[in-house]
């Protein structure tokens, strides 16, 4: 996502944008896709360095949920608090403008929505396969930092194998279900991020916060502590892939690009050609 310095360009943008187009969707719209074309021209070992960095980075949102739950009691509320350690990695990921590949599911689809052709979708498959690689291994470089270190208490680490442990146990169902619902969020979320001039890092916050005490699957989070996991020998690597990574990547695809992007695309279609034809 833009940092601080683009988003005063972004909102000159939206403002321009909204009295050319024939709503602020067409206008946001048209941010987002010049954006996603950026992104799909920019060179691989940018994107990957960033891709890790946000992998690292999204490593708070582990940790800031499991030393909530360490020292909380054990209570019907308890999750309340602890979803919002669960936001951390979403909103230094975001405010810092790192790769996040939930983010990606959106950004870059809507170029190729916009003129589809094999080229674009070439571009759409690299960017996607860079940054989930990159987000994967700064996660890794995260999880053997946290499990092989002597950084935290016995009960902050029980709390991690916790939390990795819960998503092993999900049915495959499930976890593809809430993931659909999570890619789903995100997408909203790039989408209004754009949309609005002020209050982004509370949007961000109530988004994922939202996602947190709803228990939503996401897919670098998840990968994070399944990860933990299979460092500590309480998970070998095929069963976390299978069990836990794969369904929630295809829920979080399904759910950002195959139901919201395709479906904002259909209506600002509908919108600009509306307004062709009221000019017509």
């Amino acid at each position: 996502m833009s940092d601080t310095s683009s988003a005063a360009t972004t909102k000159k943008s939206a403002e321009e944008l909204t009295e050319a187009l024939p709503s602020k969707a067409a206008a946001v719209h048209e941010i987002i896709r010049k954006e996603g074309e950026k992104e799909l021209r920019r060179d691989f070992f940018a994107l990957f360095w960033s891709a890790i960095a946000g992998g690292l980075i999204m490593s708070t949102s582990m940790l800031g949920r499991g030393v909530l739950q360490a020292y909380l009691p054990e209570a019907p509320w308890a999750i309340l608090v602890e979803a919002m350690g669960y936001t951390l990695g979403f909103i230094f990921v975001i405010t810092a403008g790192q790769q996040l590949f939930t983010e990606n599911t959106v950004t870059p689809v809507l170029p190729f929505m916009a003129r589809p052709g094999w080229a674009k979708l070439i571009q759409v498959f690299r960017l996607w396969g860079t940054v989930l690689l990159g987000n994967f291994l700064g996660g890794l470089i995260a999880a053997a930092v946290f499990a092989y270190l002597p950084m935290f208490s016995p009960e902050v680490d029980d709390a991690f194998v916790a939390l990795g442990r819960h998503l092993m146990e999900a049915p495959k169902g499930q976890s593809f279900a809430t993931a659909v619902l999570a890619g789903w969020l995100i997408a909203l979320l790039v989408w209004m991020i754009h949309a609005v001039e002020t209050g982004r890092v509370l949007l961000i916050f109530l988004v994922t916060y939202l996602m947190g005490i709803a228990d939503v699957a996401h897919v670098v989070v998840g990968m994070i502590e399944v990860t933990y996991l299979v460092l500590l020998g309480d998970a070998t690597a095929l069963d976390a892939l299978t069990t836990f990574v794969l369904p929630t990547l295809l829920g979080n695809i399904v759910g950002g690009t195959f139901i919201f992007a395709l479906i904002s695309h259909a209506q600002v279609r509908a919108d600009v050609d509306l307004g062709k034809a009221g000019r017509g």
